[in-house]
């Protein structure tokens, strides 16, 4: 079982920054068996440069939960699943990062699509989501939204299954 996410934030993993948005499609190798999404209010000013790239503004997240309601259905829906992200250390560590705020621990076993795609497919000019989904001519809706990058992420991943000639997935998603 996988759960693959994506996160949408303030600003990067280190210090008081925080989750705006976070979406997790759970997994099981052929299809989608269940999923959570929902905007986060952060409680501090999302910064200009961050809202022009998600859409996302201060007016949206007003009155959306605190991470702390939602806790809950992240650890739920990714509870015994690997979790799968493109860029995974910087997904993992947010929701890491904001379950500590809350007082609560998160350990999953992690896969990063990133570093699947450069061994599984070579080559290729880019790997960033959106010229590797234009690579691969996988459909990438909403970019920079959780939803929509976590919806492209779970494309790329069943790629990577069905491409994955030297079994690099199966020997990977037991490290932690």
């Amino acid at each position: 079982m996988f759960s693959i996410v994506d996160v949408e934030t303030t600003g990067g993993v280190g210090g008081p920054t925080r989750l705006t948005e976070v979406a997790v499609f759970r997994y099981d190798g052929v299809e989608v068996v269940d999923s959570f999404h929902s905007l986060l209010n952060p409680r501090c000013p999302i910064p200009p440069f961050i809202a022009r790239m998600t859409g996302i503004t201060d007016e949206m997240v007003q009155d959306a939960p605190d991470f702390a309601d939602i806790a809950h259905e992240i650890d739920r829906v990714t509870e015994g699943a690997v979790f799968v992200a493109h860029n995974a250390p910087f997904d993992y560590g947010f929701l890491k990062k904001e379950f500590a705020w809350v007082g609560l621990p998160f350990e999953r076993h992690r896969l990063c699509t990133v570093q699947l795609s450069r061994r599984i497919f070579p080559g290729l000019p880019s790997y960033s989501l959106g010229k590797l989904c234009r690579s691969l001519e996988i459909p990438l809706n909403n970019r920079h939204r959780a939803h929509g990058d976590a919806a492209a992420t779970v494309q790329l991943f069943e790629r990577l299954l069905m491409n994955d000639i030297h079994g690099l997935i199966k020997a990977r998603k037991v490290a932690v």
